[in-house]
């Protein structure tokens, strides 16, 4: 049980926005005036615009120059966003909850939805417009080939520490049920899965858990890692990929992901989210209210931080502005 043994509670970075107490899934979430201003986890962009995720079901759609909160049959915490075009996109979280829009985010289906599971969705993927996975915490890990109307779970026991696997495979033969509670728990939390411009998919996860696939992630080849704390996300650049994780670690590798550079930071606060701007700035995004900026030739400022919060996703949008999204909200970013 060594993975049980070294996970902490999750008290730090992404992690512990996802533990902010939201009220239990109803039937659907409620317009309130101030939902921009709420905890909001991710923003993605469906053609030419912007859609935003968070609390209580929340979805926002950006339309010109103001933010408008649409409906969802759900009110449960929504992390994570993904557009496959214009028009189809999925969104998930809490309650093992997963929303599928065909209109850009104007109006969505609930494809799944147990709060039996008690793990939240964390990431969200479509390789087409038929199939995708779902990932998150404790190794949740679902596949859909049907557009996500139906949803399988898998389990990926290729990531289980090998002290983990001998522990499972001693309970197998004593006791199937006790089998099935504890392999439920063992894998690490899935954070990110993105895919790669060779085909292949990044997976990202707690405990310092970098893997990669070449089958759409059927099987995963777990990765020599040079951390052992847990990485939230990751950003392909060119020739380079950028992964981010807890207390201002960030490192650099190549397109074979053989070997890791830690690149030094200004601030040690958990580096949640990043983007690339038109004018080749590289943007990230953390606790603490962290903004960072590295330039084409790689050096790393600070912005003035925005005291008080946590940032979780930034990108930019079609008109040049350059949007964040956190515990206060969907933002603009001044002074960039």
């Amino acid at each position: 049980m060594l993975s049980c043994m070294l996970r902490s509670a999750c008290a730090l970075g992404v992690i512990s926005l996802l533990s902010t107490p939201v009220q239990a899934a109803s039937i659907e979430s409620q317009i309130q005036p101030l939902a921009q201003s709420s905890l909001l986890l991710d923003i993605a962009p469906a053609g030419d615009t912007l859609v935003s995720v968070g609390e209580r079901g929340h979805v926002l759609v950006l339309d010109g120059d103001e933010w408008q909160q649409v409906e969802t049959p759900v009110n449960s915490l929504l992390t994570k966003l993904f557009f496959l075009n214009d028009k189809l996109g999925w969104a998930v979280g809490h309650d093992a909850t997963i929303l599928h829009t065909q209109d850009g985010g104007q109006s969505w289906q609930k494809q799944m939805q147990s709060k039996e599971l008690e793990k939240p969705f964390l990431d969200v993927l479509f390789f087409n417009d038929k199939e995708g996975v779902a990932i998150g915490a404790y190794g949740l890990f679902y596949r859909s080939l049907d557009s996500g109307q139906t949803w399988t779970e898998e389990f990926h026991s290729e990531l289980l520490f090998e002290e983990d696997v001998d522990y499972l495979n001693d309970l197998k033969s004593q006791d199937e049920q006790l089998y099935l509670d504890e392999r439920a728990y063992l894998l690490p939390h899935f954070n990110r899965i993105l895919p790669l411009s060779d085909g292949r998919l990044l997976l990202l996860g707690e405990l310092g858990m970098v893997a990669v696939s070449s089958d759409k992630g059927k099987t995963f080849d777990a990765l020599d890692f040079v951390y052992d704390g847990s990485m939230f996300n990751a950003i392909e650049l060119g020739d380079r990929i950028y992964l981010m994780g807890l207390r201002g670690h960030l490192f650099s590798t190549d397109s074979e992901l053989s070997e890791f550079t830690q690149i030094e930071l200004p601030v040690s606060a958990t580096v949640n989210g990043a983007t690339q701007t038109r004018d080749g700035n590289v943007w990230f995004v953390g606790n603490a209210g962290m903004v960072l900026k590295m330039s084409p030739d790689g050096e790393i400022s600070e912005l003035e931080k925005r005291q008080g919060e946590s940032l979780v996703s930034i990108i930019q949008d079609k008109d040049g502005r350059v949007w964040l999204s956190g515990t206060s909200g969907v933002v603009q970013l001044q002074g960039e």
